[in-house]
């Protein structure tokens, strides 16, 4: 069976490609539903698909030229590999369940092949040396091979790293590994999506601000027992509070120990390191001062607000 064609994107600006989609989970989503994305969690991805959170494409530098050169990597894969590759100017859907769709980046002609085209800084340059493909671009790929249908045995990657060197790589059709994305997929769109079920909470700051909202208000007095699992929660939350304030005094202490080498010097230098210790000025308000000589004009610009504090103590 072969995919089926959601919508074209001949002429689609940003904004409409975004909202289509939400229609479904993309080879981009792939990895997150998977646990192996470093920039996205599963719930911050059900915010998204279930519209309680507007989707955001963060425009950086880096995703606006990546965005613009992609033209430039499919060119440069072409001359390098010798192969012929094309557009598919449409968002696919998977045959058997519509949810699942695609947006590749470049068809192989003369191939059952799709090729991702990436940039990506020098900093991650490890990523791609010898045999290796990140991770979470293989589950891109594989959700796109799977997609498509079964006659698409391959993928290609080609990578401009760091605005000086490319490289580009290929991977088989992984039947297995498809299976389980899908299998993660259909379970993240049916239970989670659909059902309206939220994830395990992570400790992303969309978790925390969906944490905000839901409960903004307290019940005055109201108390309520936990379940014995929590107190292992609490012991596990308190030691690594301790081990942060461990490293955060270590980290206080080779600061302090680089600054008295430094004295009065801006900057220092060590191989290929640069430290900075500047002087910074700023301007603000002395609420304070502000209230005492002049309390009127502080009662119409002071601004209250009420927020849930959370901590924990040992009570006897």
């Amino acid at each position: 069976m072969q995919a089926a064609v959601l919508t074209s994107t001949v002429d689609m600006d940003r904004d409409q490609w975004l909202e289509a989609r939400k229609k479904g989970i993309g080879g981009s989503d792939a990895s997150i539903i998977l646990g192996l994305n470093k920039w996205k969690t599963p719930f911050e991805l059900w915010l998204e698909k279930t519209g309680q959170v507007i989707t955001e494409e963060i425009q950086s530098d880096a995703a606006y030229f990546g965005s613009q050169l992609e033209d430039l990597v499919a060119k440069e894969f072409e001359k390098r590999s010798g192969k012929k590759v094309r557009r598919r100017n449409a968002i696919l859907q998977h045959p058997e369940h519509d949810f699942i769709i695609a947006n590749v980046d470049r068809i192989v002609v003369g191939e059952k092949a799709v090729l991702e085209c990436k940039t990506t800084s020098a900093y991650n340059a490890k990523e791609w040396e010898s045999e290796e493909i990140p991770e979470s671009y293989i589950i891109q790929v594989q959700h796109y091979l799977g997609v498509l249908g079964p006659e698409y045995k391959k993928g290609y990657f080609a990578v401009l790293i760091g605005g000086n060197k490319f490289v580009w790589k290929e991977i088989d059709r992984d039947e297995e590994l498809i299976n389980l994305i899908f299998e993660r997929e259909v379970e993240f769109w049916n239970h989670y999506v659909l059902g309206n079920v939220a994830p395990v909470l992570d400790g992303s700051s969309a978790a925390e601000q969906y944490l905000k909202q839901k409960y903004e208000k307290a019940e005055k007095g109201k108390s309520v027992d936990l379940t014995s699992e929590y107190k292992e929660k609490i012991d596990q939350y308190l030691s690594l509070k301790d081990s942060i304030k461990a490293l955060d005094e270590q980290v206080k202490e080779i600061e302090n120990q680089i600054k008295n080498e430094m004295k009065d010097a801006e900057l220092a230098f060590v191989k290929n390191f640069q430290t900075e210790w500047k002087p910074i000025t700023s301007n603000r308000i002395d609420s304070k001062k502000l209230k005492e000589q002049f309390p009127n004009i502080y009662e119409q610009v002071v601004k209250q607000t009420s927020y849930r504090r959370f901590g924990i103590k040992e009570i006897s």
